[in-house]
């Protein structure tokens, strides 16, 4: 028999072992972990417990993840009864952002909206944006999250303070090149098609290059999108 036939032998006759007990503990197998041999036995308790400890790690990464998950699930809460709240459409979009810093720690936040109702044209969240801008915002079908490359958008926030230093004197801003990483939501009608022209853009920042990455989960970042589209689209001409 060659080891092929042996194998589907034992696989068809799972009662062999049963009936011939006494050659688990007979027969050796090399051990992975030294030169010294071990019983069938001890193999496959070693086995087991290799396999117990990879399914421990994957349970614990699972279990931090959840943990993850509803830390920013709460903030989104937050986030949202704050935005829900505000009743100024004037302070709107500073409530918007100012919220995101304080509620999520994004260093950076900041928005523009065009083609608003007569009444906001000259708020300061109107400023005139690039026609780049612009066309960049409606290619967007989601959050893009990267590296920062030279954005227009990034010039809209405002410099990040660095921590107060130990000789107490007064923190400095750091310069505007420190935005390294970017994430930038399309604001579009929340009753419209993924394909519906953009009205604003909604810009978060930090100075690590690993807060906002290509590989990043954008679920909360798309619902972020998504409330603040519904929240700002009252700035629009009705």
């Amino acid at each position: 028999m060659n080891d092929r036939e042996v194998a589907e032998y034992l696989l068809a006759n799972p009662e062999f072992f049963a009936e011939h007990a006494e050659m688990l503990a007979t027969i050796r197998l090399a051990n992975p972990h030294g030169k010294a041999a071990v019983s069938l036995q001890e193999r496959q308790m070693e086995m087991l417990r290799d396999k117990n400890k990879l399914l421990e790690r994957r349970l614990a990464e699972l279990l931090r993840y959840g943990h993850e998950n509803d830390s920013i699930a709460s903030k989104f809460n937050r986030w949202t009864t704050r935005v829900m709240a505000e009743r100024d459409p004037y302070a709107l979009p500073r409530t918007i952002a100012t919220g995101l810093r304080d509620i999520f720690d994004v260093p950076q936040a900041a928005l523009r909206v065009w083609d608003v109702a007569e009444p906001y044209a000259q708020a300061d969240f109107a400023r005139h944006v690039g026609e780049e801008v612009r066309i960049f915002a409606n290619s967007l079908t989601s959050p893009y999250c990267g590296a920062n490359t030279g954005f227009e958008a990034a010039q809209w926030l405002a410099p990040a303070v660095t921590p107060v230093p130990d000789d107490g004197a007064p923190a400095a801003p750091e310069s505007a090149h420190a935005t390294e990483s970017i994430a930038l939501l399309a604001l579009r009608d929340p009753e419209g098609k993924e394909e519906a022209p953009t009205f604003g853009l909604l810009v978060m920042g930090s100075a690590d290059a690993r807060r906002f990455h290509d590989g990043m989960a954008t679920d909360f970042l798309t619902q972020i999108g998504a409330l603040a589209s519904a929240a700002l689209s009252r700035l629009l001409p009705r």
